[in-house]
């Protein structure tokens, strides 16, 4: 089985800062790509950002230059440093791996549980 475990949410004034990690365990062969999700009340889920096993990366639009995603490929984690955080930014945000198990022969995405981050004014 594999679990992924986030942790890090929490509540902060806007321009604060958080940091998420996920730390992904169990019968792992290989992890792909890496990424975070975010659903806010009435809305649909969406990506944050994703980074792949060179740390290449990707954002959304309204992150960039706020948030800088990295993994720690030993330990099969991967984190989100939020600065300058904003009201607009609380939701549940997911943690998502594209990973191989042990028992496997293809890749498939896992999801975390979720962790609560709230922003206020």
């Amino acid at each position: 089985q594999v679990q992924l475990v986030e942790s890090g949410g929490g509540l902060v004034q806007a321009g604060g800062s958080l940091r998420l990690s996920c730390a992904a365990s169990g019968s792992i062969f290989s992890i792909n790509a890496m990424g975070w999700y975010r659903q806010a009340p009435g809305k649909q889920r969406e990506l944050v950002a994703a980074i792949n096993t060179g740390s290449n990366s990707n954002y959304a639009d309204s992150v960039k230059g706020r948030f800088t995603i990295s993994r720690d490929n030993a330990k099969n984690t991967v984190y989100l440093q939020m600065n300058n955080l904003k009201p607009e930014d609380t939701a549940v945000y997911y943690c998502n791996a594209f990973l191989m198990q042990q028992s496997s022969s293809y890749y498939s995405p896992y999801w975390g549980q979720g962790t609560q981050v709230t922003v206020s004014s």
